[in-house]
C-alpha cells in the first residue's frame, strides 16, 4: 500500500490506549501495517520516560519517542535521551509556591523520579501511581523548600484534582504564571506546569524535521488540552470522540472514540493514499 501521510504522532493515555489501559488488536494491527508500508508511527505523551519506554517497546515502535509534553524526546531502543528540557530549580519553585499559596498538593518529576507532597494513601495518588507503573517519592513540608534546597531541575509540576476543580485550577495558573510557563490539562484530574516552549506542538515539528518530513504531511491525534498545540502543527490534526470539545473544535478532523480503536480508523483514513 501507498503511504499518504508519512508520519503519524498519537498521545497516549485517552487516544492511544482505551480506559483499560490496553491498546486494542485493531489499533496495534493498524500501526503494524503502516509502518510496515514505509510510515513513521510516533508517541508523543505526557507521561515520564521511564512510564512510557516499556509500552512503545512493547508495542514494537522503534524511532523516537516524546515524553513530559515535549520536554524530553529519546531513541525508543537504546533509551539514549536526544532532547532534555525543563525548569532550573527556582522556576520550579515558583510554581510550586503558587500551588502551595492555592492550597494543592503537588508532584514534581525530575528526570526518572517523582516527588510528592499527596499522603500515601490518598486514592487519586495511588490510582496514578497503579496507571503510569512508577511510585513516588514522599516529602515532608513545602516542596517549594525542597526544591530550593536541593536546586532540583525538573521536567514538569502536577496536581492531581478533582473534576470539578480542575477547570478552577487551571484558570487561576494561567492567570498567575501562563505568561511564564505552559499550563496545560492532560486528564480530567490534571493540571500540568512545564517548561514554556517545550510542548507537544514543537515536539512533533522536532520529529518531523528528525525524520525529513513536510509538517505537512504529518497527522497528529490526540484527546485533551495538552495536545492542542501538537493537533494545530501538524498537517492533519485529529481530535478522538472523546477528546475536550476546545480539542473538537480546534481539529481538522475528530474520530470515533479511543474505546473504539479511535487511532486505527485515523491511520486507515491518512496514512495510506
Amino acid at each position: 500500500m501507498k503511504i499518504n501521510y508519512g508520519l503519524i504522532v498519537s498521545d497516549f493515555d485517552g487516544t492511544l490506549i482505551d480506559d483499560h489501559q490496553r491498546i486494542l488488536p485493531e489499533v496495534k494491527s493498524a500501526i503494524n501495517e503502516y509502518v510496515a508500508a514505509g510510515g513513521i508511527f510516533a508517541v508523543c505523551t505526557g507521561r515520564m520516560l521511564r512510564s512510557i519506554l516499556p509500552q512503545v517497546r512493547e508495542l514494537g515502535l522503534k524511532g523516537l519517542v516524546i515524553a513530559y509534553q515535549g520536554t524530553l524526546i529519546a531513541d525508543i531502543e537504546t533509551g539514549k535521551i536526544i532532547k532534555n528540557g525543563g525548569m532550573e530549580y527556582f522556576e520550579v519553585a515558583e510554581v510550586c509556591k503558587n500551588l502551595e499559596e492555592l492550597g494543592y498538593d503537588i508532584n514534581i518529576y525530575s528526570d526518572e523520579n517523582i516527588y510528592t507532597t499527596y499522603p500515601a494513601n490518598n486514592p487519586y495518588l495511588s490510582r496514578y501511581e497503579e496507571i503510569i507503573g512508577v511510585k513516588a517519592i514522599h516529602v515532608n513540608g513545602k516542596i517549594s523548600d525542597y526544591v530550593a534546597e536541593h536546586k532540583m531541575r525538573c521536567q514538569k509540576v502536577l496536581s492531581i484534582v478533582s473534576e470539578s476543580e480542575r477547570e478552577k485550577l487551571y484558570s487561576e495558573l494561567c492567570k498567575r504564571i501562563g505568561d511564564r510557563f505552559d499550563v496545560t490539562c492532560s486528564a480530567t484530574v490534571l493540571v500540568e506546569i512545564s517548561p514554556l516552549g517545550d510542548n507537544k506542538g514543537e515536539a512533533i515539528k522536532f520529529l518531523a524535521e528528525h525524520y525529513n518530513m513536510p509538517i505537512e504531511k504529518t497527522v497528529a491525534a490526540g484527546d485533551n488540552l495538552n495536545d492542542l498545540s501538537m493537533i494545530e502543527a501538524a498537517g492533519i490534526g485529529c481530535a478522538v470522540g472523546n477528546a475536550t470539545q476546545r480539542l473538537k473544535d480546534a481539529a481538522d478532523f475528530v474520530s470515533i472514540t479511543n474505546n473504539e480503536g479511535a487511532v486505527a480508523q485515523i491511520i486507515k483514513k491518512f496514512g495510506f493514499a
